[in-house]
């Protein structure tokens, strides 16, 4: 029988992996390249990457059956530099692995309350996963771009699911601490 959760765990690690691979690349540019006004919908690659993270929290706050958290959100949106906002990512990754491996396949549809302050959003669990997995590949995409007019080459950022893609991971699962059987099973 095939495991339901299997998908949100391996998207949940691609997000992971994809983030640190970004962030990587994006700690390779001025910092005057990270904040320059860019053709973008949230104005730079900061303001996007910052984004990314504010959107992370809401939906990992909600997930977890928390009220909305603004003073986290503002946190996040606002954060002034790469090196926290990394930091701060990569424990909202661990936090949506965390969460994605606790899920069983009774728990996927489970009604999600989603405080949005003035209502309360209800939803599936595993549509607010999917929302949240494809929000997520969408502004790494626009980073993606954005970097292409930059003085750093922009990732690959697709490499992280299927089995053949492992040598092209190696290193980002390395210095995950990740091995190739964590991420197959």
């Amino acid at each position: 029988m095939t495991d339901p959760c299997r998908t949100f765990r391996k998207l949940a690690q691609a997000n992971r992996l994809a983030n640190a691979r970004l962030h990587l690349a994006c700690a390779h540019l001025d910092p005057a390249e990270l904040t320059a006004p860019r053709p973008a919908f949230f104005g730079s690659i900061q303001k996007t990457l910052n984004h990314i993270l504010m959107v992370d929290r809401f939906y990992l706050n909600a997930l977890l059956g928390r009220a909305l958290n603004r003073a986290d959100l503002d946190e996040a949106t606002f954060c002034p530099d790469l090196a926290t906002l990394s930091a701060w990512q990569a424990a909202s990754d661990e936090a949506l692995l965390a969460h994605v491996e606790s899920l069983t396949p009774d728990s996927l549809v489970q009604i999600v309350a989603i405080d949005r302050g003035a209502r309360i959003q209800h939803d599936r669990r595993d549509d607010v996963l999917s929302h949240l997995f494809q929000h997520q590949t969408h502004h790494r995409g626009q980073v993606h771009g954005l970097l292409s007019a930059t003085s750093v080459k922009p990732p690959q950022l697709d490499e992280f699911i299927v089995g053949d893609d492992a040598a092209a991971r190696a290193e980002d699962m390395g210095r995950l601490g990740w091995s190739e059987a964590d991420l197959m099973r």
